[in-house]
């Protein structure tokens, strides 16, 4: 029975391609995942052949069946590898699984906290993904839903890569806003509908925050641990409002808020801005532009509330926009 191979530790090499019943492809793939776990070195594709039942005898049909099974096993997020076989001449491409990244270390949590993890999966889904196979691996018993799911995350291009490589210190490499990226990943997160990733840019030599539906083409990850984060995450929060993204280097804008409008500017702006209160109960943002079309519509949002301070650029950039919108009769 294949459940008895996997415990003993292998698929076990039959040297032959005979199929004497049909195997369900169910049991393929467990077949092939604990042959690949147990692997001491990177089995190619036609030592998988012969070793695996349940594979079409002939060459063209096993392709297009190992190709199958081999994305079936990514989406559910195992992590195949492929590697040179060491010592092939001409080199020839293998595959295996590293323990170390399949299975999930004993965190040792007792049952109280496993009940929450639990709670938790079962109330927050991620769209077309379930939280069961994770509960398995923690040791939560699965005896169907203990909550109602009361919020849905969409997916987005490159997540589970993105999520990878926060978790496993991997290097990015990918294209956005037409430039080639390399990223050293230190957060993930989901705000307003969208999720951001957010690293180290080496070519600006700051930490950057990415949209993920806007990364262009794939995204690469380099092997665990090879990237470099030397800054404080706690440092460097998510910016999402419009002045503060841009690849542009940031200038400094002070901007002052009438008394009647102070408060809700502070509480759009966030903690992490600076803020100069007056006497009369108006307030002095100092912002870090990057974008000048987002402080614009930052500062048009409190209409004659809002006064540019400093610097002169900005201030002309918006009395020139302003002109020009008068001009053309009021469309903006």
């Amino acid at each position: 029975m294949w459940w008895r191979r996997i415990v003993r530790g292998g698929a076990g090499s039959t040297g032959s391609l005979a199929v004497p019943m049909a195997v369900p492809k169910i049991e393929r793939l467990l077949d092939l995942i604990a042959e690949l776990l147990h692997a001491e070195r990177p089995l190619t594709s036609e030592q998988l052949h012969r070793r695996i039942p349940g594979y079409p005898p002939d060459k063209e049909s096993f392709k297009r069946a190992f190709e199958r099974d081999k994305k079936d096993l990514r989406d559910q997020g195992v992590p195949l590898r492929i590697e040179t076989v060491p010592g092939s001449t001409p080199p020839q491409d293998g595959y295996r699984i590293d323990p170390d990244e399949y299975y999930l270390r004993d965190p040792g949590l007792d049952a109280d906290e496993l009940a929450a993890i639990h709670l938790a999966a079962s109330a927050v889904r991620l769209e077309g993904a379930s939280a069961a196979g994770g509960l398995r691996k923690l040791g939560a018993p699965l005896r169907g839903e203990t909550a109602s799911t009361i919020a849905t995350l969409p997916t987005a291009p490159h997540l589970s890569t993105a999520f990878d490589a926060v978790a496993a210190g991997r290097r990015l490499q990918f294209r956005y806003g037409g430039k080639d990226r390399t990223v050293d990943p230190f957060r993930l997160q989901h705000q307003r509908g969208r999720w951001y990733l957010q690293g180290h840019d080496a070519d600006a030599g700051e930490a950057r925050s990415f949209r993920l539906d806007r990364v262009e083409g794939d995204m690469d990850a380099g092997e665990r641990g090879s990237a470099e984060v030397d800054l404080d995450p706690a440092d460097n929060p998510l910016q999402l409002d419009g002045w503060a993204l841009g690849d542009d280097e940031p200038v400094e804008a002070r901007v002052r808020i009438g008394p009647r409008q102070a408060r809700v500017a502070v509480g759009q702006v966030g903690p992490d801005v600076p803020a100069d209160w007056a006497d009369d109960g108006s307030v002095v943002l100092t912002l870090p532009v990057r974008r000048p079309e987002g402080f614009r519509s930052f500062v048009l949002g409190f209409l004659d509330d809002a006064e540019v301070l400093a610097p002169d650029e900005l201030r002309d950039d918006l009395i020139h926009w302003l002109r020009a919108v008068a001009d053309d009769g009021g469309a903006a």
